[in-house]
């Protein structure tokens, strides 16, 4: 069978063991967590957590039906199938090593609208919000100049308002924003 990438928002009550008792269901069927991201929603004790999974449609299917079944779990949205918004937060320190490093890092994280949040003379630090493969491009770029050390947050997804009201969900397809910025600088 095809293994394919899900994508599943988790909303639980703020309570204790939650988090564990929901990853090991995945660690029971095998799952590798690809990425998870916790933080409070908009109601006052409840929180969101952003799984990204790779498997068998119906093996994750399971799991979402397992996940339904524990009590402090209260919605369970895959959202692979349908159209939504992802992004991940990610800082990122780079080495420079000469003035004209600096202007042309400084010219490649202005593609990525990457944010400097901290300088020193020989390193930067910058903030980039956006899709894995905006991150990941903005890595490569960055690779030649000396990656000192990176962290990133883990996706978060919101499912997409249908438009118009009387339109179907589209497939999720991938976000243009940072293929766009990578495409800028492969370009140049």
């Amino acid at each position: 069978m095809t293994q394919h990438r899900h994508v599943l928002s988790v909303t639980v009550r703020d309570r204790p063991g939650v988090l564990l008792r929901i990853a090991s269901l995945f660690a029971r069927r095998g799952y590798n967590i690809e990425s998870l991201s916790v933080a409070q929603t908009e109601t006052p004790g409840l929180s969101r957590t952003t799984f990204v999974v790779s498997g068998e449609d119906s093996t994750v299917e399971q799991v979402e039906k397992q996940l339904q079944k524990l009590i402090d779990v209260l919605t369970v949205i895959d959202h692979s199938g349908s159209s939504y918004v992802d992004r991940e937060l990610m800082l990122l320190k780079v080495t420079v090593h000469t003035p004209d490093d600096r202007v042309e890092i400084r010219q490649i994280a202005q593609d990525f609208r990457a944010r400097i949040v901290d300088v020193a003379r020989s390193a930067l630090i910058f903030e980039v919000t956006g899709d894995a493969g905006k991150m990941n491009a903005f890595i490569e770029q960055m690779r030649p100049f000396g990656i000192v050390e990176l962290i990133r947050t883990g996706m978060v997804a919101l499912e997409r308002t249908e438009q118009g009201g009387a339109g179907q969900k589209g497939q999720q397809g991938p976000n243009k924003e940072g293929e766009r910025a990578a495409g800028r600088v492969r370009a140049a």
